[in-house]
Formats: C-alpha cells, sequence, structure tokens
C-alpha cells in the first residue's frame, strides 16, 4: 500500500487523457524509482508552464506567449487560416508541416446535445477576423464527427457573407475520428485533397 501523497499523484496523473489507474501507478513507479533525475526536471518544468502560459489573442492556441509562436511567424502564410475545434488538433496538423497558413481554435463543437452554442465558441472572432480583411482561405478543419460537420456546415453559411474561398478536409478521415489520433500521412491526404464546401 503507497502512501497517501502517492496515492494522490498516482490518481492526478490518471485523470490525464490516454493514462488510466494501472498505468498512472507505473509512471509514478518510474519516477519513484528515477526520483534523483526526473522528478526535478519533471515539477520543474510544470512549474514553468503554470507560471507562463497564455491563450493567444489571435487564434485562441495555447503557448507561452502571447501571440503565440505560430501567429507571431512572419514566414507564416496571413491570408490562409485553418479553423481547428481544439488546441490539440491544432498541435496534430502543424506537427505534420503541411499548412503553413495561420490557425483558429473554436474551443469546441456545435453540440445541441450538450447546449454549445456558436456564442460559447470562438466564431464571432473568427468572423471578425475575417471580415478586417486580407483572409483568401478559410479552411474547415472539422473532425469527422457528426457534430464536427454540423459546425462546419454553420461556419460554411456563415462564412457565405464574404469574398473568401472556403474549403474543408477531405472526407479520407475515418468516420468518428478525431485529428490528434491521425498519422501524418492520413493527415497530408486530407490536406491536400481539402476541397471547397460550396461550387
Amino acid at each position: 500500500m503507497a502512501s497517501q501523497e502517492i496515492e494522490a499523484l498516482a490518481s492526478a496523473l490518471a485523470r490525464l487523457p490516454g493514462l488510466g489507474p494501472r498505468s498512472a501507478r507505473r509512471a509514478v513507479l518510474w519516477l519513484v524509482k528515477n526520483r534523483e533525475r526526473a522528478l526535478p526536471q519533471m515539477v520543474e518544468a510544470l512549474a514553468a508552464v503554470q507560471d507562463t502560459l497564455v491563450e493567444c489573442e489571435i487564434c485562441f492556441n495555447v503557448d507561452t506567449r502571447n501571440p503565440c509562436g505560430i501567429c507571431a511567424d512572419p514566414r507564416r502564410d496571413a491570408k490562409a487560416i485553418c479553423v481547428v475545434e481544439d488546441v490539440s488538433d491544432l498541435w496534430a496538423l502543424d506537427r505534420a508541416r503541411l499548412f503553413q497558413g495561420t490557425y483558429h481554435v473554436l474551443g469546441g463543437k456545435l453540440s445541441a446535445l450538450d447546449g454549445v452554442r456558436p456564442e460559447d465558441l470562438t466564431v464571432g472572432e473568427l468572423l471578425a477576423r475575417v471580415e478586417a480583411g486580407g483572409i483568401d482561405e478559410v479552411v474547415l478543419a472539422m473532425n469527422a464527427t457528426l457534430e464536427g460537420q454540423t459546425t462546419a456546415h454553420y461556419l460554411s453559411e456563415r462564412l457565405e457573407a464574404f469574398p473568401v474561398k472556403v474549403t474543408q478536409l477531405a472526407h479520407g478521415l475515418p468516420v468518428g475520428g478525431e485529428l490528434d489520433y491521425l498519422d501524418e500521412g492520413t493527415l497530408a491526404q486530407a490536406l491536400r485533397a481539402r476541397r471547397p464546401i460550396h461550387n
């Protein structure tokens, strides 16, 4: 039986996505065995992130600076915005290094069942970015779920008022699949095969 403090650490780790109680206990055991070098590094890294973490005022990415590294990068194509549901989707797409534009994180997806409305997301901020001008293309990179496609349809209708090309990822993505779990090859194909929503 582990001490109360060790159990509390295991419980905290078990709440992370992809880690259940068993995996969390294994992680804690590894940390305990390697405590001289692993624990100080982890504590220092967590403290540094906690003290510096901010949400980008432009795209709503999470970074340690504002605007985030993507929005502040002059090499990015500011005329193209890729709209994603969550920060994890942005990170997955950007990790593939296939999209050279900027991003916009909605902070979720429309869901009547969960009571998520357009005003609960950063839809207004996205429309303001497009309305400000200088945007040629908006890529709707929603997950291939019912809610994701409902969100994409809603956004495409709202974006019709602006002179921008609206595209979405090709539907070679598996139905029910989430961007964060897809391999780079699948993401690459989906980005390359993106198509206009309205002809």
